[in-house]
């Protein structure tokens, strides 16, 4: 197990200093970083600072600002702040991005991009009554909050959209369906998930029940028909999400689960709880392929299942499909080849919260508890030709389809995963 090069070091050093939460006005609000996102095509950034604030930056302008630490990072880089001057505040039009600070109105907890494809219709019939027709440069922002409504933002100028207000308890994560349909999905304490359609005006379409209590995560299959999610329990939950049924259930924690994301290609899904692991699953089959265990020597369930310093935070698959970010209660961040059961890199993190990889996997973004983001550049690694085409096929083939193919048996265990 290795840390991080140290130059990934230094500009999370330099990027945490550049990125700083606002003075806080409401000493009754929570500072913590819930969450942090980036948008599909990676032209923003958002982390919710705490105190209501959520704070959309233009990840080019971050970028940006400290593309010579990238280059040539000095052992101790001096500390930027970002400010009016050198953002693009003033700027008009779409066309340059512009940062913006969000007043929610309360505690975010959740945050979701989302993005438009005219050719995905709304499930509505009577479309001509809708009173927002989403372009296809559309870019949202949802905010799950604390007195469990969503509100819906225009990210390109800020403005509110839409308040949605059937949850009745803490809206805890926010995920859009990755096909450009606007369909959101929303977890909440209140035991349910919802699907709400979006170019439907909000219209909620579903409400998905089962979990018994708090649903802590959610998140889509890359093609949008499969979701997943997590709570105050030990089961996976997986759903259909043409028919809205459950498919069915995940069972192999020993304590709450708390992340989850599937890969790339949507052959696999990670999940992190409480227990000091992270499980890697078939989504198809239901079965375990890969436990990452934060404690060594493997602690009993017992004590897995009660409190302890190595619960897990949250998870990530980074794009290229080989690699996992871990946060958990250690104050480490993990960075995981799911070839290797060990750590390729760690980097210290104290109170991390959340973790995510930008658009194109080369940085990690890791929220804390102070209302701070801090980031990471991921170790490079160039994959196999062979990984690559498993990924190509596992697009568009499920595991039973894959094991039905007539090839040799060491290359369906490869393909499905079963061999890294």
């Amino acid at each position: 197990c290795q840390a991080f090069p140290k130059s990934a070091l230094n500009i999370a050093k330099f990027i945490g200093e550049l990125l700083v939460p606002v003075a806080p006005f409401d000493q009754k609000s929570g500072r913590e970083t819930w969450t942090v996102a980036f948008a599909p095509d990676g032209s923003y950034f958002a982390w919710s600072q705490g105190h209501r604030i959520v704070k959309l930056v233009p990840w080019k302008k971050c970028l940006n600002n400290f593309v010579v630490g990238v280059v040539d990072v000095p052992d101790t880089p001096v500390p930027r702040r970002m400010s009016r001057q050198n953002s693009s505040e003033g700027s008009a039009g779409r066309s340059e991005p512009r940062e913006h600070t969000i007043d929610c109105g309360d505690i975010v907890w959740g945050l979701a991009f989302g993005s438009s494809v005219p050719e995905k219709p709304s499930r509505c019939v009577n479309i001509e009554w809708h009173r927002f027709k989403f372009g296809q440069d559309q870019l949202l922002l949802a905010t799950g909050l604390n007195n469990g409504r969503i509100k819906i933002w225009d990210v390109y100028t800020g403005k509110l959209l839409l308040n949605l207000l059937d949850h009745t308890d803490i809206v805890r994560d926010l995920t859009f369906a990755p096909d450009g349909s606007l369909v959101l999905v929303s977890a909440s304490r209140d035991k349910t998930l919802r699907v709400w359609d979006l170019k439907d005006d909000g219209n909620m379409v579903k409400v998905l029940r089962g979990h018994q209590s708090w649903v802590y995560c959610c998140a889509f299959s890359p093609d949008s028909s499969v979701l997943c999610s997590v709570g105050a329990g030990k089961t996976v939950f997986v759903w259909d999400m043409d028919k809205y049924n459950l498919i069915r259930k995940l069972e192999g924690h020993h304590n709450d689960i708390v992340s989850c994301e599937f890969s790339p290609d949507g052959a696999l899904l990670a999940t992190a709880s409480y227990d000091t692991r992270v499980i890697v699953w078939d989504p198809h089959v239901g079965c375990v392929l890969l436990e990452l265990g934060h404690l060594f020597p493997p602690p009993s369930p017992i004590f897995a299942g009660g409190a302890n310093d190595r619960w897990v935070r949250s998870v990530s698959f980074c794009h290229d499909g080989l690699h996992i970010a871990s946060v958990a209660d250690d104050r480490l961040v993990r960075f995981w080849n799911i070839d290797e059961r060990s750590p390729q890199a760690v980097a210290s993190l104290n109170n991390g919260l959340c973790c995510t990889f930008s658009t194109d996997g080369s940085v990690l973004a890791a929220g804390s508890r102070d209302g701070s983001v801090h980031f990471w550049a991921s170790p490079r690694t160039i994959a196999s030709l062979q990984h690559l085409c498993r990924m190509a096929l596992r697009r568009v083939m499920s595991t039973p389809q894959v094991q039905k193919l007539p090839i040799p048996s060491r290359m369906v265990d490869y393909l499905s995963y079963r061999i890294f």
